[in-house]
């Protein structure tokens, strides 16, 4: 049989994990409609592309373990501080409303991906 990508083994987790895992593809895709006028949103896409490039690659090379939000890490730790810098310039617009949404979901997911890879590097990795 077939090693599961993923995708498939994200969809076999508990439903708010899966859901979870699921918003963050939805909020972070959604810097598209915004990345052509907005910088901040230009830089969302920019390091969601960089997640979508370096996931699969490192799942690939170490499977479905903790350490799969280093990749989460290594892009949305700087995304985060920019965002937070630029938080002044938000506004009140459906882009500023949405980069209010990414910062506090991708913090969130940063809270939750640091303490992964440290579990990782203490020897609790698997997700499964």
């Amino acid at each position: 049989m077939e090693n599961p990508d993923m995708m498939t083994l994200i969809a076999q987790e508990p439903w708010w994990l899966s859901s979870w895992v699921y918003w963050l593809i939805a909020i972070n895709s959604l810097s598209l409609f915004f990345a052509f006028t907005r910088n901040e949103a230009h830089w969302v896409l920019t390091a969601w592309l960089g997640n979508l490039v370096m996931m699969p690659m490192l799942f690939e090379a170490v499977g479905y373990v903790r350490l799969l939000g280093l990749t989460h890490i290594v892009f949305w730790t700087p995304l985060v501080v920019y965002l937070w810098r630029q938080r002044s310039e938000f506004g009140s617009s459906w882009s500023g409303r949405y980069l209010w949404v990414v910062l506090a979901t991708n913090s969130a997911s940063l809270i939750i991906d640091y303490i992964d890879v440290v579990r990782y590097l203490l020897g609790d990795g698997d997700l499964a």
